[in-house]
């Protein structure tokens, strides 16, 4: 029997035949474009250190290894050739309305179970069912008691996994007959296609060899990248359609081996298109000075070359006050392992999305002096994207009606080519900014965990504000790193203190790369840092820096008076001084814009600006690109005063002369006390003020007990003991009885949060590295009650974008929806199937908590609601009452102005 060419892989997007019919695609050329293009991501993507984890796991030859990986590729869609998938009633059709692929049931051998058509397997699932017998065999190792553990079934689980989970085992008794559970799988010609199929792609790719070892996690993170960017590249439409064959092809060897060479002759365009080429890190200049110089900086770039050079990549962990000096040297360490390394890319993690947005202009001058060849540079995080690269015009029309220069978290709107800009494909961008959150998902049992662990893989990973995520995160982020040892990833922690929660980071890479599992402990004194090698696990200590001359302070004041009279008051000390700039922290942005509104209406002249999250984008991030300009040319002639959310505690480049906030967890405190300027750093806390619903309740208790009416900190000595003293027994015993019990009351209850938290991230979170025990399925594995509403809260709060829409009228008089009030420019566009471009309203969307919204359904068409792009945007037209534009819900009312949102509940 000859290879029926009929069979299709693709079809959606291809277009029409003249005679009516739609276009298809055959699936052999699709798995043979699968595997030449999975040569060249071999090739050109992947690091030497890639590479040769696949070869040493299958113990071939790096030339076998790169053969082997294409024909597993180009057999990934090999489940497709299934009655499901073929007479799917979505499928191609004739231009009379009838399935394409009809005619095959009513041939010989293409007969078909009562039912089968009904089988609910996946093509990758069945994929998965059928390869694990068909390798055994062809001579793959098996074993029947426990396929898991052999190769056969592990690279049939790699392929089923393709489309971003992976399938549960199959067990011996199944995979010996497939059909009798699928009957959708097919007997007869669809088997003996299956069959030929999997031959020609063997014979044509020339993978003929059979490997003896098995697959380790490592190798199997990486052929799982290699494979499903294999199968993204080859199925862009727009090149798929540059390929079609005649009407007729056969599909002989003959036409077969002519299309490979046709294949891997486009592949390498293919590869070029993403951008993903070129990238590495340059050689670090030579140190200079002693190893004992003054300065964190100095000694990591003086020491860790060398440690490096000696024992290779690994982890290095920077503990520091948060300022800038301390990203720069975490930055210096990233430069050092990335060169060593070969990686082909950074990958900046920060607590929150708007610590990433004011980090990306550090992280992008970092790159210009580290970073050689092209790079594309994407900003990532729930709020930062959109379709970005179809907003490009929008941004920089937004960036050009404000005399300030575009924030570098709108420059990625220009820089991104629309492939690589997508949910899934974001990370493999060479340079990225983002929410930590992208990296916990890497170890959650969300779709495409694995293309996460990929990207990273050939990169550095840099972790700002490590410890800052609570205890889901901080248990996520233990398995994270096991994973990232074990895949020998270069990863740059920094953290304000040591403690026992840096202390297991350290040891949890050392258990990643097969180290130790003696206690480890990060030097107590600050600055300091220590590096692990990825190699072997082991840990180094070197010397640590000597202490800059010159200790700094932070003078902390707590005022018990009305919240707004000490504002008023601390302001007016300011103003006796002359010039100076002021940070003020509102618990809520309704607080925010009351104190905005207070300060403008009683001090006019005062230069106050706001910010807060519930902002439209394009406002929120210019006013902070001026302020950010503004703090780095010495501030602005008189005094200044910026009022904002606990939003912009991690932000950097933000220098204030007085930094007041209300109540808040002693180190959130010191997060935003480190905004101060100078060596007599200044926080003002009011003590009367309300605290954030977010906030610990026994946490800001406590500080506020250690507090007292404030106290004096020599900075960085006494950090780690003020951090200590917060969480001490001992601070009960201070208190009066009755406020002793209350606080341990709030201990309790924290403690149970805090407990409940790590073992439900330890239940969600995937295995360890060392824990598959070959079963890959484990990474995909849903629990039983595990609701996407259990994974956003692991997240963080889930946002949903909301979009403000303003009534007004065309040329012609009718009527129109305006992003701006009463600018006809930014009205709402449409195409002609009715539906809004999702870019042009990335400058307009408001991040708001969806528990506001929850109530809310919105003015949102269905042509709204079925795009994909537009599912967390809520829409909400806009009415006139009483002078203010609003939108009344049935238990909120919104009112937008320029100050942003403002949510008011309903009585």
């Amino acid at each position: 029997m000859s290879l029926d060419a009929r069979l299709w892989g693709k079809a959606a997007g291809l277009g029409k035949h003249t005679c009516g019919r739609d276009n298809t695609h055959s699936l052999i050329c699709h798995l043979l474009d699968t595997a030449a293009v999975a040569e060249v991501v071999w090739d050109e993507l992947l690091t030497a250190h890639q590479r040769s984890m696949v070869a040493g796991a299958l113990r071939v030859p790096d030339e076998e290894a790169r053969a082997l990986a294409a024909f597993w590729a180009g057999l990934h869609d090999i489940g497709k050739i299934s009655v499901p998938f073929q007479l799917h009633r979505n499928g191609p059709k004739r231009g009379d309305g009838q399935l394409l692929a009809q005619e095959l049931s009513g041939e010989p051998g293409y007969e078909y179970a009562p039912g089968a058509t009904q089988d609910k397997q996946s093509h990758e699932a069945a994929a998965h069912w059928w390869l694990v017998g068909t390798f055994q065999n062809v001579g793959y190792p098996s074993s029947k008691r426990r396929p898991q553990s052999q190769l056969s079934h592990a690279v049939a689980q790699l392929l089923g996994g393709h489309g971003g989970r992976y399938q549960p085992v199959v067990y011996d008794k199944d995979s010996r007959c497939p059909v009798a559970r699928h009957p959708g799988l097919g007997t007869g010609s669809w088997e003996e296609q299956r069959r030929i199929h999997f031959d020609e792609v063997r014979r044509v790719t020339g993978a003929k060899p059979v490997p003896a070892g098995r697959m380790s996690p490592g190798a199997a993170v990486v052929l799982t990248g290699v494979v499903t960017l294999a199968d993204w590249l080859a199925s862009l439409e727009e090149e798929i359609q540059t390929r079609l064959r005649e009407d007729g092809w056969a599909g002989t060897p003959e036409d077969l081996d002519a299309y490979w060479r046709i294949a891997r002759t486009i592949a390498p365009r293919l590869l070029q298109q993403t951008d993903l080429l070129g990238t590495g890190f340059a050689q670090p200049p030579d140190p200079v000075g002693g190893a004992g110089e003054a300065g964190l900086g100095a000694s990591i770039a003086n020491q860790l070359p060398e440690l490096v050079a000696e024992h290779g990549p690994g982890l290095v962990i920077v503990t520091a006050p948060p300022s800038e000096e301390r990203t720069e040297a975490a930055l210096r360490a990233a430069a050092v392992l990335g060169h060593a390394a070969h990686a082909q890319g950074l990958f900046y993690a920060l607590p929150t999305g708007s610590a990433a947005d004011s980090h990306m202009a550090q992280v992008h001058a970092f790159a210009g002096q580290a970073l050689t060849g092209p790079r594309r540079s994407l900003l990532l995080h729930s709020s930062s994207r959109l379709k970005p690269a179809e907003a490009a015009e929008q941004w920089a029309r937004a960036s050009r009606t404000v005399g300030v220069s575009a924030e570098p978290g709108e420059e990625w709107a220009l820089a991104a080519n629309s492939w690589l800009n997508s949910h899934h494909r974001a990370l493999l961008a060479s340079l990225g900014t983002g929410s930590v959150d992208e990296l916990l998902q890497a170890v959650m049992p969300v779709q495409f965990n694995v293309m996460r662990l990929f990207a990273f893989s050939g990169k550095v990973v840099v972790v700002d504000e490590a410890h800052a995520r609570g205890a889901w995160g901080q248990k996520l982020m233990l398995r994270f790193l096991q994973w990232a040892a074990a895949l020998r990833i270069p990863v740059v922690l920094a953290a304000t203190v040591a403690d026992k929660s840096v202390d297991a980071m350290l040891a949890a890479y050392r258990r990643g790369a097969g180290g130790s599992k003696e206690p480890a402990a990060q030097p107590r004194r600050l600055p300091g840092w220590s590096f692990v090698d990825a190699q072997c696990g082991s840990g180094h200590l070197p010397e640590q820096p000597v202490e800059a001359a010159g200790a700094s302070t932070l003078s902390i004041v707590v005022v018990d008076g009305a919240p707004y009279d000490e504002i008023r008051a601390a302001l007016a000390l300011m103003a006796a001084t002359g010039d100076g700039s002021v940070v003020v922290y509102r618990s809520t942005p309704a607080e925010a814009i009351r104190t905005f509104r207070w300060l403008t209406d009683d001090l006019p002249g005062l230069d106050v600006t706001l910010i807060h999250e519930q902002m439209r984008n394009k406002d929120r991030w210019q006013r902070l690109a001026a302020c950010r300009s503004a703090s780095s040319h010495g501030g602005t002639a008189g005094l200044s005063v910026l009022v904002t959310t606990p939003m912009l505690q991690h932000a950097r480049g933000l220098r204030f002369n007085l930094v007041v906030s209300g109540p808040a967890p002693l180190v959130d405190l010191l997060a935003r006390a480190a905004q101060s300027a100078g060596d007599q750093q200044r926080l003002v806390v009011l003590g009367a003020d309300s605290e954030s619903e977010l906030d610990d309740a026994a946490l800001v208790r406590r500080t506020a007990t250690l507090l007292g009416k404030g106290r004096t900190v020599v900075l960085p000595e006494e950090l780690p003991l003020l951090l200590d003293e917060v969480y001490a027994d001992e601070l009960v015993d201070r208190l009066e009885e009755s406020e002793a019990r209350e606080l341990r009351q709030l201990d309790n209850r924290r403690t149970v949060r805090e407990r409940r938290a790590s073992g439900t991230a330890s239940w969600l979170g995937v295995p360890g590295p060392w824990e598959l025990d070959g079963d890959l399925g484990l990474l995909s594995r849903a629990h039983p009650g595990m609701e996407s509403e259990l994974l956003s809260s692991v997240l963080g709060e889930k946002m949903v974008h909301v979009v403000c829409l303003y009534p007004g009228h065309d040329e012609q008089g009718k009527p129109v929806y305006l992003l701006e009030e009463g600018v006809l420019e930014c009205k709402l566009e449409r195409n002609s199937k009715g539906r809004p471009r999702p870019g042009q309203l990335v400058p307009y969307l408001i991040p708001v908590p969806e528990r506001l919204v929850e109530a809310v359904k919105g003015d949102a068409s269905k042509a709204w609601r079925d795009m994909a792009a537009l599912k967390t945007v809520l829409r909400l037209n806009l009415q006139r009452e009483n002078g203010k534009w609003v939108h009344t819900g049935a238990k909120h009312r919104f009112h937008m102005s320029e100050l942003g949102l403002i949510i008011d509940q309903l009585p």
